[in-house]
């Protein structure tokens, strides 16, 4: 009679024995889980580390997040210092200064057209712009990396008496769509110019500040068109666009052009690096959250291992209990 219940008794040890194994593992699953994490985590942080020593910030490769973050336009407006108003003037180019935000960019109008821009650098600005035959009201308006508007500045009205105007007909102008463009350093910076006015063919010539030697190219006919260039050093510079037509009539347009990367990045000048600046290329390796976790792993497993050893040791006397119950039957 004490068969049938050892039997029945041997059942259920089998069922209680199966839970205790199947809960041994729970407590190990979380340092796995951590333990991944960190290894992704330290191959991100590979990936991101910075290439030292080359021109080209952005290496093949190497991964980036960009954003915006809202935020309200200026509301400082820039000033106009000079020139004063009521002036005339005969020739062309003029220089025009004043005071604005530092680090906000300064566009030009005149007559309601974009005619130059600059980058406030120490609280002021400074730039050369072209003239309109007859009059011309001369605005500023700084603008913000978001491209927001702020006020307007104080309006300054000069003249211009342009003795070659009745000879050549309309006078060449130059303007653009875009008043500050930025391209990564080694990559081409593509930026659209408008040309109107004039006779053609047209000389073009660009200054893109940086020090190299002035791109020439040639325009046959009045129209948009792209000027092109490859900074090859990080920085913000004063760009400057000439365009002369087949009489000798001349247009003028002052722009702000931006090589994009880490300012004052150096070559190494090594014989073995593989990128086009010639510079040697070190990655910066985090795995320090990993060093750091390495005990905490270890205590999840030897708690893990406790778990399991308290499970298995509550869950005999258990049987033991019901055990002696069943004898006693």
């Amino acid at each position: 009679m004490a068969v049938l219940p050892s039997i029945g008794y041997a059942k259920r040890s089998i069922s209680h024995l199966q839970s205790p194994m199947k809960r041994k593992y729970f407590p190990l699953l979380l340092p796995v889980l951590v333990l991944s994490l960190l290894l992704v985590l330290g191959n991100v942080s590979r990936a991101h580390g910075q290439a030292i020593g080359s021109s080209d910030p952005q290496q093949s490769g190497s991964t980036g997040l960009q954003g915006t973050i809202p935020s309200p336009p200026p509301t400082t407006a820039a000033t106009i210092s000079t020139p004063v108003g009521g002036r005339t003037f005969t020739t062309s180019p003029i220089t025009i200064n004043g005071l604005c935000t530092t680090d906000l960019l300064v566009k030009i109008f005149s007559n309601n057209i974009f005619v130059g821009s600059a980058q406030c650098t120490n609280g002021s600005y400074e730039l050369q712009i072209d003239l309109f035959s007859g009059e011309n009201k001369i605005i500023a308006i700084v603008y913000d990396a978001l491209d927001q508007a702020g006020p307007d500045s104080n309006s300054v009205t000069v003249t211009f008496q342009d003795a070659t105007f009745a000879a050549f007909g309309q006078r060449v102008s130059l303007t653009s769509t875009v008043a500050k463009l930025g391209a990564a350093v080694g990559s081409k910076l593509t930026w659209p110019i408008v040309l109107s006015g004039g006779t053609g063919p047209y000389a073009i010539s660009v200054d893109w500040g940086d020090g190299s030697s002035p791109a020439l190219q040639s325009q046959p006919f009045a129209g948009t068109f792209n000027i092109t260039h490859v900074y090859k050093s990080a920085g913000v510079y004063r760009v400057v666009a000439k365009a002369t037509d087949s009489t000798g009539a001349s247009a003028f347009l002052q722009l702000v052009g931006v090589g994009n990367g880490e300012v004052g990045q150096t070559s190494t000048g090594s014989a073995t690096s593989d990128d086009a600046g010639g510079g040697t290329i070190q990655y910066i390796y985090v795995w320090w959250p990993i060093l750091l976790m390495i005990p905490i792993i270890l205590a999840m497993f030897w708690v893990g291992k406790r778990y399991e050893l308290v499970a298995i040791h509550k869950q005999i006397e258990k049987q033991s209990e019901m055990y002696e119950k069943e004898i006693q039957k």
